[in-house]
């Protein structure tokens, strides 16, 4: 049997926001019963940069494992090439079988968003009208899509380092998503009037603090994926009820992981996890002041469930570059 080739350009036109979510929340679900299991991810050096590897099941009726390896080369930029670069291998979890191989970086993308857009179903207010978007790059494009397509924003504030990012970010999105986008260079103009606020940076250092968030903001706290990375101020993660993806990952990156460190907060602190809010065995949202805020460091349960969607569909639209792997 033949595995599949998948470009990123394969990938990009064969799910959408609503697919992806769905995929996703069906992961959380899963970790809940046993079904979509992961080991710690695991980080690789490479000369001027390194790697990052994760791994899971998923044990419902797709029955499939995926591997993905993501290279992360802060200076490729010098060499015309893109900064992340990544593969999953998709095997078949009966036999060993592989499936496909598939550009990671639009799975990655868009998982991601999907699980902001996730905790902020079940998290933000059912009022929400207001988007503040932190950060300015593709990911961001990908957060204030997904966010858009399950809360009913009507206006949106974008905040970058970079003030001509957040121009061109706001013109977009007010012709993507067909609601006012405007562009500040404050952030605290952009943040303190938001129900939703996503960051995606690149920041070592946080920024969001307390000042900045009105009462029963929703916050997706998304740029610190890596131990060095943090956006949310240690006392702003006190003050709220912290959703993470995966407890024991982030003890160990992302903003949890900095809040502990400082001394404010413990592990015991955390609310619970996606799963348990989807799941309903940990409450949601209980009042409309309530500060909630999702920590993703991003799970290799999102990778595969995301993954196996996308293979079913370029299957079944006969799209990508079948090729003879193993012999018969």
């Amino acid at each position: 049997m033949s595995a599949l080739l998948l470009t990123r350009l394969d990938v990009a036109g064969l799910m959408g926001p609503a697919d992806y979510l769905s995929a996703v929340e069906t992961a959380f679900r899963l970790s809940k019963h046993g079904k979509a299991l992961s080991p710690p991810p695991m980080h690789i050096p490479g000369l001027d940069g390194g790697f990052h590897a994760k791994g899971a099941a998923l044990l419902n009726e797709r029955q499939v494992v995926a591997l993905k390896l993501n290279g992360n080369f802060p200076g490729n930029s010098r060499l015309q090439l893109p900064t992340i670069q990544g593969v999953v291998l998709l095997c078949d979890a009966r036999n060993g079988m592989l499936l496909a191989i598939i550009d990671s970086i639009e799975i990655t993308l868009q998982r991601t968003a999907a699980a902001s857009a996730l905790a902020a179903k079940y998290l933000a207010r059912a009022d929400a009208s207001a988007l503040a978007v932190c950060g300015c790059g593709a990911q961001s494009r990908a957060q204030a899509i997904a966010l858009a397509a399950v809360c009913g924003f009507h206006r949106g504030a974008a905040w970058d380092a970079d003030y001509r990012k957040a121009e061109v970010f706001s013109a977009e999105m007010s012709k993507v998503l067909g609601i006012p986008f405007e562009p500040l260079p404050d952030l605290r103009s952009a943040t303190r009037g938001a129900d939703v606020i996503v960051t995606c940076t690149t920041a070592q250092m946080p920024f969001l603090t307390e000042a900045d968030v009105s009462p029963g903001a929703f916050i997706a706290a998304v740029g610190a994926d890596n131990p060095d990375k943090s956006e949310i101020a240690p006392s702003l993660m006190a003050r709220a009820k912290v959703v993470v993806d995966n407890l024991d990952q982030c003890l160990e990156m992302g903003d949890l992981h900095h809040a502990i460190a400082a001394g404010v907060m413990t592990a015991a602190a955390v609310h619970g996890d996606l799963g348990d809010i989807v799941t309903g065995r940990i409450p949601g949202r209980a009042g409309s002041k309530e500060v909630f805020l999702f920590d993703s460091t991003g799970t290799a349960i999102q990778d595969v469930a995301s993954a196996v969607r996308v293979y079913e569909k370029a299957v079944a639209a006969g799209i990508g570059t079948p090729f003879a792997f193993a012999a018969p």
